[in-house]
């Protein structure tokens, strides 16, 4: 299975960008440098989690901490494009291996106040001091040279936003390969019309914006993919092309009532509401996960 691909720079002004695979949670993560000065940053990092046994590991952030090192890179950023709801986020612990600052969209409080409510956490802090930065919408940054800024792209959660770096848009799971679809808009604070306009919002961009998605199910057996174009998405997306935002809405909403919820739904909230920060160890010295019963309603049974 092929892991890991690389997409150079088209001209100046534009990011390398190389992903990386995760089979375990068909998760992509990025490193996204900027060729003239070897300054990156790192997006949507993976913490390696084992439900079965409860382990934890970090081969896969070890794994782009190699490739940072081979390639001279220097990390100016780790970003997150939301809470994930599938893996936790290895934020911090990329953080405390490279002193970079962490950040996220400015609207994960409201992620933090509604699951703080579902795992009855009275004392956890709602105000996003989790990570080192609260991008807003149109906000605007640098790695290197590169000319970044930020895209508030909701309806998958409330949080999610798009980057926008050079002539690279990664758009977390607003969007899959052109050949799947579109993300699923059922997670507490989805909404099926809110992300039809953040869709529409990324369409709007040039036809030739390198797209990149968190995500990839390789339909049919496929090997993984995570890159296309707007103009590959506006004119094959099953979901998008010659579909009128109605019908969208009607299919989304079929689909997700057919879908059963991420089987790490409970247990990555909890660590990526707080910035992918583990829960801290008890008297014992163990770590432990807090799993609510009956928390989540409408999800199919798989």
């Amino acid at each position: 299975m092929n892991t890991f691909a690389h997409s150079e720079h088209t001209t100046a002004g534009t990011p390398d960008v190389a992903g990386f695979f995760d089979p375990r949670t068909f998760s992509v993560q990025y490193v996204v440098s900027d060729p003239a000065t070897k300054q990156c940053a790192i997006i949507d990092p993976v913490l390696d989690f084992d439900e079965k046994s409860g382990a934890t590991a970090t081969h896969h952030a070890d794994e782009l901490l190699t490739y940072i090192a081979k390639e001279g890179l220097s990390v100016e950023w780790i970003l997150d494009t939301h809470p994930h709801a599938d893996h936790f986020s290895a934020a911090q612990y990329l953080k405390e291996k490279t002193g970079a600052p962490t950040a996220i969209g400015e609207h994960v409080t409201k992620v933090q106040a509604l699951w703080k409510e579902i795992y009855h956490w009275p004392d956890m802090p709602t105000d996003g001091r989790q990570w080192d930065k609260l991008f807003a919408e149109g906000d605007t940054f640098t790695i290197g040279e590169l000319n970044a800024r930020v895209m508030y792209s909701p309806g998958h959660t409330l949080a999610s936003i798009t980057y926008v770096i050079g002539d690279a848009a990664f758009v977390h799971d607003t969007l899959f390969q052109p050949d799947f679809g579109t993300a699923r808009a059922d997670f507490p604070g989805g909404d099926a019309h809110v992300l039809w306009n953040s869709i529409q919002q990324i369409l709007a961009l040039p036809e030739a914006t390198r797209v990149f998605t968190g995500h990839d199910y390789m339909p049919d057996g496929r090997e993984p993919q995570w890159e296309s174009t707007v103009a590959e998405q506006r004119d094959c997306n099953p979901h998008l092309a010659g579909v009128s935002e109605a019908a969208y809405i009607a299919l989304r909403r079929k689909r997700d009532s057919e879908l059963p919820m991420p089987k790490l739904i409970l247990h990555s909230l909890q660590v990526n509401a707080r910035g992918g920060r583990l829960p801290e160890p008890e008297a014992n010295g163990k770590r432990y996960l807090k799993i609510p019963l009956d928390a989540l309603e409408g999800a199919a049974w798989d």
